[in-house]
Parts: structure tokens; sequence; C-alpha cells
């Protein structure tokens, strides 16, 4: 599950892309951060709040540079309004995925 990013046109896509570039171009330098690259894997792997897809909508129309969409989306993953992060679940209960009756013959 996950690693979808949508349609082109789509705030995730175009987000994930430009903060890739981003990360690309800052490589060494101190603005390339763990939290940079902890953003970049969250939208890649989950999907986006509601919230978060209109505002980077907005920002991403309103022709925001790389840095400060970068400072945005570390701030939306901060306060936890970016992504819809499922916790994975500690106790997994086997499931039954089919049952087929085989018998020798």
């Amino acid at each position: 599950m996950g690693g979808q990013l949508g349609r082109p046109s789509g705030a995730r896509f175009r987000t994930y892309e430009r903060l890739k570039d981003y990360a690309s171009e800052v490589e060494g330098t101190l603005l390339s951060t763990p939290e940079l690259k902890q953003v970049i894997e969250a939208i890649y792997r989950y999907p986006l709040r509601q919230t978060a897809t209109d505002t980077l909508n907005s920002q991403l129309r309103s022709s925001v540079s790389n840095a400060d969409l970068a400072a945005l989306v570390i701030n939306l993953w901060e306060t936890e309004r970016l992504c819809i992060v499922e916790q994975e679940r500690q106790t997994r209960e086997p499931q039954i995925v089919c049952s087929l009756g085989l018998r020798t013959t």
C-alpha cells in the first residue's frame, strides 16, 4: 500500500517532485536536513490530508519557491497535518486468504 503519487497535475505529485529536486540541489549544505528527507518519504508513502492538499494547491498556484515549499511541508509534517499515517498493527492476527477443499486423488 502507498507509493502512488497520483496524477502529474496533482498536489502530491507536484510537491513530491519539487521537494525531491530541491533536496538534490541542497545536498551537502546546511539546508539539507533529515526532516526534509523524512517529509519526502512520507509524501511518497502516505496519502495527503485534504487540508494539506488544499494548502499545497494554493501555494503551488502562487509559484512558491522551493525553499518556502519545503518549510511549509516540514511545518505541516511536524504538526501532523500533512499525511494520513495509519499505524501498523503491532499484533497481526492470522487471516484466512482463501479456503480451498483440496484432496489427493
